[in-house]
């Protein structure tokens, strides 16, 4: 199949390409460097012309209430763009337990993609994550000084992007589900336990505070953010990663 991947330079979409292009498939990257835009909607007939599939790991520029108008415009555009191409699957890449975190801005603006995707014309697929490896240390860089990390005691199962990548993959390249299919890790943590594996296994002697105001994830209570019965567990662990 062509399969057209808008995002497909980044984390999860160079992956995402790579693994579709193994498996057999004409998979295309878009981005604003191949002259990609979904808000101004420059250059998406261009990306979905033939396409058999589209997969959407674009991002917002921010996590503020400004995200709820960038997914809501550009999903609008490519949910245009795709049913004028004849596209027959849609295929977006969410969060887990994103529409229990209300309070968060960008939870909220994921809830409209999704929403927008379900009640739109192309037959579709979500892929629902949860949090990546990858982005630990971006999450302590947040809420630290030179000795203290404040985490809070939020629940979080988080899983590698290479599994991620390979999660979106298998889901682009089979049929539509018309509903959402679902990926975690194998492992629960509390942040700030999280927060303390990272640090140690980086050498990084910054004492690990709870504090739960702390960061983004503070807003996420009980377990919002963690698998529900019919979730796929993928295998590698936090410290395998680590360790790779």
């Amino acid at each position: 199949m062509k399969i057209a991947v808008l995002g497909g330079t980044g984390l999860i979409g160079s992956q995402v390409v790579g693994i579709l292009a193994a498996g057999g498939h004409e998979a295309v990257p878009h981005s604003p460097a191949s002259g990609l835009d979904l808000i101004t909607g420059a250059g998406l007939d261009e990306a979905l012309t033939g396409a058999d599939v589209v997969v959407n790991l674009t991002n917002s520029p921010t996590f503020d209430d400004a995200s709820i108008d960038w997914f809501r415009t550009s999903m609008t555009n490519m949910l245009a763009a795709a049913e004028k191409a004849g596209v027959g699957h849609a295929v977006v890449l969410s969060i887990t337990g994103v529409e229990q975190v209300p309070e968060l801005d960008y939870y909220r603006a994921k809830v409209v993609q999704e929403d927008l995707l379900k009640g739109g014309p192309v037959p579709y697929s979500v892929v629902r994550v949860t949090q990546f490896f990858e982005f630990v240390k971006a999450v302590l860089s947040w809420t630290s000084d030179e000795t203290t990390v404040r985490l809070p005691s939020t629940l979080v199962q988080p899983m590698a992007s290479a599994e991620v990548a390979r999660a979106v993959a298998d889901v682009s390249a089979g049929a539509p589900l018309n509903g959402t299919r679902s990926y975690a890790g194998p492992e629960v943590f509390a942040l700030r336990e999280l927060g303390r594996i990272a640090l140690a296994a980086a050498s990084d002697h910054r004492t690990v505070v709870t504090d739960e105001t702390a960061g983004m994830f503070a807003a996420a209570k009980g377990d919002a953010l963690i698998a529900k019965d019919d979730t796929v567990i993928v295998k590698t662990t936090y410290r395998e990663w680590l360790a790779g």
